[in-house]
C-alpha cells in the first residue's frame, strides 16, 4: 500500500544525493578553469569565483612562452602513458587469465603472492637501490614505466574475477576441442569478450601513469626526461620563488602566480577529462563485474 510512496522517497533521496555529489565534483573544476582565464589582479581582489570578474589569458601566455619545455614534457608523458598502459594491460591480463583457470597448478600460491604485494613491498631505499644499480633505469623513460605502476595487484584481481565469472568456461573448452592453443583462445575469444574490463583497466592505468610524479622525483633529475607533472611542479615552485624573493627585480616578480597555478591544474586534467567520455560506458560495467568474487 505504501510502496509507491516509499519508491518516490527513495528516488528523491537518490537524485538529491547524486546531484550533490555531481556538484561537489563539477564546481571545483569550474572554479579552477574560470580562475585560469581570469585577470590576476581580480583574483587577488575577489578570490576564486565561478565567473571571472575580468577575462585574461595571461596565465596561458606565460606557459606558452615556455612551450619548448612544456611541449617536450607533454610528448614524453603521452608516450609513457600509452606505452605503460599497453604493457601493463598485457602483463595484467595474461597473469589474470592464468589465475582464472581452476586447474592451474599452484594457483593459490600465485594468488597469495599477488595479494601479498597489495600489503607489503621492499621499502623505498631497497627498491631505489635495486632499480638504479641492477636495472639502471635512472634518467631513462623506463623510470616512468616500470617502478610501482607496471603491474597492479588490484587490476589483476579485477581481471581475474571478470575472466572467472563473466566468460563461460564452455567457450574455452569448445575452442580447445577445435584445436586452439591457449594463446589463440586468449587472443580470439577472451579479449574480445572482455572489452568492458580491459577498457576499465586501461583507464585506471592511464590515469596512474599520467598523474605520476613520484617516479620522476626518485629516478629522474635530467631535464631532458622531465614529464609534464614534473615540469608543471617546477614551474609552480619557480613562480613561488620569484614572488617571495626580495632580491629578484620587481619586473621579474610580476608573474600571474595564482592564475598560472590554475592554468597548470587545467593542463594537467584536460587530457584525462577528454579521454574519459570514450571509456565511460565501459567503466561502470567493468568495475562492477570485475569486483564480483567467486
Amino acid at each position: 500500500m505504501h510502496k509507491p510512496k516509499e519508491k518516490t522517497v527513495y528516488l528523491t533521496v537518490s537524485i538529491t544525493m547524486l546531484t550533490i555529489c555531481a556538484l561537489a565534483i563539477i564546481i571545483p573544476i569550474m572554479i579552477v578553469f574560470m580562475s585560469s582565464v581570469s585577470d590576476e589582479s581580480t583574483v587577488i581582489k575577489y578570490g576564486y569565483t565561478l565567473w571571472p570578474q575580468k577575462f585574461s589569458l595571461e596565465a596561458y601566455d606565460y606557459i606558452l612562452t615556455r612551450f619548448d619545455v612544456v611541449g617536450r614534457a607533454y610528448a614524453i608523458t603521452i608516450g609513457v602513458t600509452i606505452a605503460g598502459t599497453l604493457v601493463s594491460m598485457l602483463i595484467s591480463s595474461c597473469l589474470a587469465y592464468a589465475l582464472a583457470q581452476r586447474n592451474l597448478p599452484g594457483r593459490k600460491v600465485f594468488m597469495f603472492f599477488v595479494l601479498f604485494t597489495m600489503l607489503f613491498n621492499g621499502g623505498l631505499i631497497p627498491t631505489y637501490y635495486f632499480y638504479t644499480t641492477v636495472f639502471h633505469i635512472k634518467n631513462t623513460y623506463f623510470a616512468y614505466i616500470v617502478p610501482n605502476l607496471l603491474c597492479s595487484a588490484f587490476n589483476v584481481i579485477l581481471l581475474r574475477n571478470y575472466f572467472a565469472n563473466s566468460v563461460s568456461p564452455a567457450l574455452r573448452e569448445s575452442a580447445k576441442i577445435d584445436g586452439c592453443s591457449e594463446f589463440k583462445i586468449f587472443r580470439s575469444i577472451i579479449v574480445p569478450l572482455s572489452t568492458p574490463i580491459l577498457a576499465t583497466i586501461g583507464l585506471l592505468s592511464a590515469i596512474a601513469y599520467w598523474n605520476d610524479w613520484q617516479n620522476a622525483l626518485y629516478y629522474v633529475d635530467n631535464a631532458k626526461y622531465a614529464s609534464i607533472q614534473q615540469v608543471l611542479r617546477n614551474m609552480t615552485n619557480n613562480i613561488s620563488y620569484l614572488a617571495n624573493t626580495s632580491s629578484v627585480p620587481s619586473a621579474s616578480r610580476q608573474v600571474p602566480g595564482l592564475t598560472v597555478r590554475m592554468a597548470i591544474a587545467v593542463l594537467s586534467m584536460a587530457p584525462l577529462m577528454i579521454a574519459f567520455p570514450f571509456f565511460e560506458r565501459y567503466f561502470v560495467k567493468g568495475i562492477t563485474i570485475g569486483a564480483v568474487k567467486e
